[in-house]
């Protein structure tokens, strides 16, 4: 998920607050979180293509998997920004420049059900990866709220990882 994050620019907002974090801490915990956005984004976008695409065997337990997945990652990216806002930065305001989230055509087609699988996992796994990271953060600067939401993208995030093994297991 690297190099997304400039994509989405953090751009501090001018609100004054007062509670309880230091102001380095909001600034760089906005930054992960928008990284954490575009990522999720991301693998909205993939789950969707996916879930268009996949043929085969595994079509039906797949077509329905990432709909599910793609549902919940797009409820995920309004929590994601609405906590970016509650920690007084501006939500990333250039998402119209999410279509480089997407993967490629060559990426898509003629992908089998299991390289869509294993896709996903790899971005799944680079998801939980990047929230632990930050829910760590959250935790050691006292941010709570942060890290309950975090801890709350982690538990969807290994569900999802476990369902995508479990789908492509022998």
């Amino acid at each position: 998920m690297s190099g997304i994050s400039a994509v989405l620019n953090v751009e501090a907002h001018d609100e004054n607050l007062d509670i309880g974090l230091d102001d380095k801490y909001l600034t760089k915990i906005s930054a992960e979180l928008s990284e954490i956005l575009a990522g999720t984004y991301r693998l909205t976008i993939k789950s969707h293509l996916y879930h268009w695409n996949v043929v085969g065997p595994l079509f039906k337990s797949l077509h329905e998997l990432t709909e599910e997945h793609y549902d919940a990652l797009f409820a995920a990216t309004d929590i994601i920004a609405e906590r970016i806002r509650a920690l007084g930065h501006l939500a990333p305001v250039r998402l119209g420049d999410a279509a480089t989230f997407a993967p490629q055509v060559s990426e898509v087609k003629n992908t089998s059900a299991i390289d869509m699988i294993e896709d996903l996992i790899a971005d799944h796994s680079d998801a939980v990866k990047t929230m632990r990271k930050a829910a760590k953060m959250a935790g050691d600067a006292g941010d709570a709220v942060t890290e309950d939401m975090l801890t709350a993208r982690l538990d969807f995030h290994e569900k999802a990882l476990w369902m995508l093994r479990a789908i492509s297991a022998d």
